[in-house]
């Protein structure tokens, strides 16, 4: 009786046919460079370097927007002590995203305004922040690169995390 379904020769011989289908493909694509020699590794070269100053000012963007975020952090926990321990997770989440999108000190340069006297609108309005941060981060992330891309919707989905934790933190606080 025939066996029927896939052998492990099956297998090999389909993977050692994709295999050398990639490795076939990728040999016809140097062949246009050697053409079209210095102007190609120049135009290449501009590509590249109009796209890491592109990749720059996102990062910086970001690094902004997280910077004022933690700023407003900072603000509610120096006005509200009692908000601290909920708070301090989440502020230190936010510097680590800050320390992710690159170098830079821009921590102490953002300054905010003071919120209302209410520790339970503060914090309602930090949620409010950490939705706009979500949505500033989402909106970059379809104009950068592959890798800035997927740092940037980490960052989004954690401040939509700390958005829906602090509105249930605002619910628990007291006015």
């Amino acid at each position: 009786m025939r066996r029927t379904g896939t052998t492990r020769r099956g297998a090999l011989t389909a993977t050692g046919a994709i295999a050398m289908g990639a490795v076939l493909a990728g040999c016809g694509s140097d062949s246009d460079e050697g053409s079209t020699g210095r102007q190609g590794s120049a135009r290449a070269a501009a590509g590249r370097s109009s796209t890491g100053r592109a990749e720059a000012s996102l990062r910086a963007q970001a690094r902004s927007v997280s910077s004022s975020l933690f700023a407003q952090y900072e603000t509610v926990v120096r006005a509200h002590p009692a908000t601290a321990a909920g708070l301090t997770p989440l502020r230190d989440a936010v510097r680590a995203h800050i320390a992710a999108l690159g170098p830079g000190d821009a921590l102490g340069l953002v300054r905010t305004r003071p919120g209302t006297g209410d520790a339970r609108a503060a914090v309602r309005e930090l949620a409010a922040a950490e939705r706009r941060a979500a949505v500033s981060h989402t909106q970059a992330l379809m104009k950068a690169p592959p890798e800035l891309a997927r740092l940037l919707a980490s960052v989004a989905a954690a401040a939509s995390a700390h958005a829906y934790l602090l509105t249930e933190l605002a619910k628990e606080t007291k006015a």
